[in-house]
């Protein structure tokens, strides 16, 4: 199960993440066969991938045997189990499963050949920047799509040498979003949120688990008056006081346990030791010239890029950097996903950059 997770946010070592089909082929061509013996399909695949019991909580009565429906999520009941896969690496899938759907995103974004595929917009006209080759294909550009059908009486957007924008892009969040005094900077707001609920649920853990300590402690001690003949086990006000403490003390460890599983499925602190792996790995590893590999780490890093007459914007989510951080704290590799965009965490006009002449 763990390679299969491996797989989806890092890939074999050479391929970069993968999807579930080339998960599928991989495991079939490696030998590697089901818990039945059988062979892997995009199916089985998707239900290790999205399975939360892997995560420790198994879920049961979630469909009608008859028609295979899904119940109301009233209806479906979760026990705790072993968890075999961190909760942010699960995470982590599940936000790559999304972007990859069909739903999402166009087979060709997934998987297209150009590094800003999908990504990259034209400023003047919100076109998106498509491929336009040259000279037989000796020459590659991005070219605003609109400009391209119509001509420039539909817009007068630009068109970019891609091995240019690709550099600017790719040389600008590797110098300045990938230094770990920005990334402290950026999140600053965020991390201080994080570290200020996750010192509430540890107060409130242990606020919980000193009460179920002193509920016990009161349990021992009538069981010591008990013994010694000090009170009668067939008081029915003993009884009453018994159950009442069993309640308490049962009550606060059921409360300190989820407490704590929420705790841990917001995954490990963000420390500056972590930030400046997360920078360094980053960076290397966006670096990567292996086609898809570098395009899914860059993906994780900015979400939109604009071209403008005179410079580029490059945007991304706060949310989507911490959840790339987060889970790149909770595994050894900081694998990346593909998240989708709309929070600007570059807004302001000295985080952009531009562009060279075409």
């Amino acid at each position: 199960m763990r390679l299969i997770y491996r797989l989806a946010r890092e890939g074999n070592g050479s391929s970069g993440a993968m999807g579930v089909k080339s998960i599928a082929i991989h495991l079939n061509e490696a030998g590697i066969r089901t818990r039945d013996g059988g062979r892997w399909g995009v199916d089985a695949v998707h239900k290790v991938l999205t399975r939360t019991t892997y995560i420790g909580r198994h879920r049961f009565n979630a469909k009608y045997w008859k028609t295979r429906e899904r119940k109301p999520e009233a209806e479906v009941v979760e026990m705790t189990v072993p968890p075999i896969i961190e909760a942010a690496e699960f995470e982590a899938v599940q936000a790559l499963l999304k972007t990859r759907s069909p739903a999402m995103s166009a087979p060709r974004v997934v998987s297209g050949p150009t590094l800003l595929t999908g990504i990259c917009f034209c400023a003047a006209c919100g076109g998106a920047m498509t491929l336009r080759t040259g000279k037989s294909g000796r020459y590659r550009y991005y070219t605003c799509s609109t400009k391209a059908r119509q001509g420039e009486t539909g817009c007068k957007g630009r068109t970019v040498p891609m091995e240019k924008l690709d550099g600017v892009v790719v040389e600008h969040i590797e110098q300045r979003l990938l230094q770990p005094k920005r990334l402290e900077q950026i999140l600053s707001t965020v991390l201080h949120r994080r570290k200020e609920r996750a010192e509430r649920r540890t107060t409130h853990i242990a606020e919980l688990r000193k009460r179920a300590a002193e509920a016990e402690a009161k349990l021992k001690r009538l069981y010591d008056a008990i013994e010694n003949g000090v009170a009668d086990v067939s008081d029915p006000m003993l009884k009453e006081r018994v159950a009442e403490l069993k309640s308490v003390r049962d009550q606060a460890r059921a409360d300190a346990e989820r407490a704590e599983g929420a705790l841990d499925r917001a995954g490990p602190s963000i420390t500056p030791q972590a930030l400046k792996t997360f920078a360094r790995q980053a960076r290397r590893r966006v670096r990567t010239e292996s086609g898809g590999y570098r395009r899914d780490h860059l993906r994780a890093l900015a979400q939109r890029v604009e071209v403008d007459a005179k410079e580029v914007r490059i945007m991304g989510s706060k949310s989507v950097l911490l959840g790339t951080l987060v889970a790149a704290s909770s595994v050894k590799t900081a694998g990346f996903g593909v998240p989708s965009f709309v929070p600007k965490w570059r807004a302001r006009n000295d985080s952009n950059v531009r562009p060279s002449d075409s």
